[in-house]
């Protein structure tokens, strides 16, 4: 029997769009030594959390990596990563600067009373469960440029979201691995 590669199932669900990029929304916080084995797989990434940070914080912050379809570490990412809610995937022709500059705007998110609070969406724990409760101002404020956000579901399989007509469109994709536990 053929062993199954995770990486490669997932790929070919992700990188349907040739003109599309593939952004990794990566959460440091579930991910140990997230900057280590980014500098490791000699990746371009950016932490999501403006300014300089203390090392404590940058360990744990949320970072944009494009990914590359054949590159080691989305391999890496796909086989030691999917089902353990390392992040989210978002997919758009936009160029890296203007996701980054949207995905930035999305970290910040205010209580009733002003207050601020970190907005978690890169957990796809959080993100799964918000998005279906968005109104279309919601949706448009959180996809802004991005044409699809991709996440895991509670069993390992692919969840898929975009925006059509001011409404949340998805579908659930079952994948032929079995995620580590």
């Amino acid at each position: 029997m053929a062993v199954v590669d995770p990486s490669e199932i997932l790929a070919r669900h992700v990188f349907v769009d040739p003109n599309a990029h593939v952004y990794a929304i990566l959460d440091g916080a579930a991910i140990p030594d997230l900057p280590e084995k980014l500098q490791e797989h000699g990746v371009n990434a950016v932490c999501l959390y403006r300014g300089e940070l203390i090392s404590e914080l940058s360990k744990v912050a949320p970072y944009q990596v494009m990914l590359e379809r054949e590159s080691a570490f989305t391999h890496w990412l796909f086989r030691e990563g999917w089902g353990r809610h390392w992040g989210i995937l978002a997919v758009s022709r936009a160029d890296w600067r203007l996701v980054r500059e949207h995905l930035c705007s999305l970290i910040m998110a205010y209580d009733p009373d002003w207050q601020p609070l970190y907005f978690r969406y890169y957990d796809p724990r959080v993100l799964r469960v918000y998005l279906p409760t968005c109104d279309a101002d919601e949706l448009q404020a959180l996809f802004g440029p991005l044409a699809r956000l991709l996440c895991e579901d509670e069993a390992g399989g692919l969840l898929k979201f975009w925006v059509a007509g001011g409404q949340l469109g998805g579908e659930q994709a079952a994948l032929e691995f079995t995620p580590p536990p």
